[in-house]
Formats: C-alpha cells, structure tokens, sequence
C-alpha cells in the first residue's frame, strides 16, 4: 500500500523515500515492493528523422546512436530477433549496472531511435520477447507521437490484454511546447500531434513519460516553466528532464563550436539547478518524475561538462532543495 507524507502546504503526497520529488524509483518501490532497473536495449530500429522520410540528418542534437548509446542490442537483423538475443541484451544489460542490487525484476527499455517505427510483426515479436521473460516487470517504450499509427495502438491494447500482470508505458520525445524552438531542432510535428497521441494512449490506459529538455538556445526560464505548466494540464503520467547536451558530430556541435555563448545550455551546476528547482516546485505533485538529469557518453561529451559526474548533480541537487524546503509540487496550482 502507498503511504502519504503531508507537506506544510496540507496537500499530501506519496511517500517519496527521501527525495524531494516523486522519482522512479519510489514509485517503483511503492507500487512493486522493489526497486525496478532498466535495461536500455537497441531494437535495430530507425527514424523518420533520419531515414528520408522527414529528414535524414535527425535532431540538431542528437547523436549517431540516436540517444540510445548506453543501449544493450537487441538484434543482428530485423529477421533475427530471438529469445536467445534478448537475453543476451538483457545480461549485457545487467552487468553494465556495475554491481548494483538489481532485485528480482527489471524494465525492458527500448531505447535507441523510435521504437514504434518498424514493421508490425517486427515489433511485436521484439515486445513479446522482452514481457515473456520471467525477470522483466514490464517494458518501455521510447516513441515519437507522429509514429504512433492505429495498428501499433491495436498492438498496444493486444499485449496489455495477453500481459495483464506487466506493464507497458510509453516515452514521447517532446522536448518542448514552443514551435519556434521545434522548427529549430527539427522535431518535426506540430504539437497538436503529441496531443493527439497522448490522448489516445490515455484513452488506452497506457501510461505516458514526456521527455522535456531544458536550456534550449532562445528559451527563458518562463518559456520552460510554460512547458511544465502545459503538461500539468493534460493526461502525462510521468516525466523526464534533462538539460541540452551538445555532443560530438552532431549539427548542434558545429553551431556551438562557433558560438559557444548563443549555443551552449547551463554553463554552471547552480544554472541548471535553479531551473530544474524552479520547474519542479511547479510540477503537479503526482506525475513521476523519471530523470532530473541526463546521461551522455563521456567521450561524446562537449559541454556542458560538469554533466558528465551524475552522481554529484544528483547529490548537489537533493541537499540544496532539502536545505530550500522545495519540493515538487510546492508552487503547483490546479487551476493553474
């Protein structure tokens, strides 16, 4: 059963197991009994950012791994997907986990790319795959909303029926609600699509994680608390912030090695963190929050580089909010 911490403010709020925000990994604990980890897998799938069908040249900032370069493979072609080469994933997996305790179940997390995009009998043998084995808790699935057609939402319904005892959420890539910075990073669809698509999965009971980067060139503070005030108003279930990477061989690289100023994002830990703060005090106070910061590989890595010591964003971010009393949810108001 959840238990409720009551805040000064007389809203209660789950038990958040220390943190000043709902992260996953309490709402894992309180909802499995344990603490669930992913493993990031690559399914060998593309993008319409990067195939021709929109583009081939994918968002100005994401890599050649297409944000998936921690990702375990999945596959040695899209006719060969076997039990045998999921768990091989799934131990490769494991073990980059460094010797954490893992517990006895895990999240399949298709990662790399956009992983509804690829022909229907494909993917679904590389879901069942991943909810058929015994130490999967359920699977996650990172998407764009403009890939997201009736035959992968039948699917999607098809494995919640024959899965009943697992669970299936999906990632949507949004990034944020501004069209003019979506144009600049070639998102590629109107935000009228992510809507379509959310209410959709909503209506489908499946669970939605927005990603949400922060610090994109031109946006203030109040253009990113406008995204957060966004989301607070409409049926996302659970979040992922992360500041704006800029890595190696990619277009946003070569803007920033010009214009280091115009094209960074967060040239201090303390920049980052008033934002960040500042974005949770006014998250609705029941959406999990999933990341407060990102992962890139430190050899693609250019900036900002105090991002790549995890562990100290994380830790730096935990006593400055205890010592602010903030926690998620402090300034959120339900009419806005």
């Amino acid at each position: 059963m959840e238990t409720k911490t009551e805040k000064p403010d007389g809203i209660f709020y789950k038990d958040w197991h220390g943190k000043p925000y709902y992260s996953l990994d309490a709402y894992c604990k309180n909802t499995y009994d344990e603490k669930l980890y992913k493993i990031a897998l690559n399914a060998g799938l593309s993008c319409p950012n990067r195939d021709g069908t929109l583009d081939d040249r994918g968002c100005i900032f994401c890599s050649a791994g297409g944000s998936g370069d921690f990702a375990s493979t999945l596959y040695s072609d899209s006719e060969n997907a076997s039990l045998e080469l999921f768990s091989n994933a799934l131990d490769h997996g494991r073990q980059s986990l460094s010797g954490k305790q893992t517990g006895q179940r895990l999240i399949a997390y298709f990662q790399a790319y956009t992983n509804t995009y690829g022909p229907i009998d494909y993917l679904e043998k590389l879901y069942r795959l991943a909810l058929n084995n015994p130490s999967v808790a359920g699977i996650s699935i990172a998407t764009r909303p403009d890939c997201l057609p009736d035959q992968v939402l039948q699917l999607l319904l098809k494995l919640k029926r024959d899965y009943a005892d697992k669970f299936i959420w999906i990632e949507l890539g949004l990034q944020t609600i501004h069209e003019r910075t979506a144009r600049w990073f070639r998102r590629g669809y109107p935000l009228s699509c992510f809507e379509k698509s959310l209410n959709l999965l909503h209506d489908a009971e499946i669970p939605v994680i927005t990603h949400v980067i922060l610090g994109f060139p031109g946006e203030t503070i109040q253009d990113m608390w406008a995204t957060i005030d966004y989301l607070n108003q409409n049926p996302v279930w659970g979040i992922k912030l992360q500041l704006l990477h800029i890595l190696k061989n990619t277009d946003l690289a070569a803007l920033w090695a010009q214009d280091p100023i115009t094209y960074g994002s967060f040239a201090t830990l303390d920049a980052y963190l008033d934002a960040l703060i500042s974005c949770l005090l006014r998250l609705r106070p029941d959406m999990v929050v999933h990341r407060v910061t990102g992962d890139a590989p430190r050899s693609l890595l250019l900036a900002p580089l105090w991002s790549a010591n995890k562990r100290m964003v994380l830790n730096t971010l935990h006593q400055r909010m205890k010592q602010q009393d903030a926690f998620q949810g402090k300034f959120y108001r339900k009419d806005g």
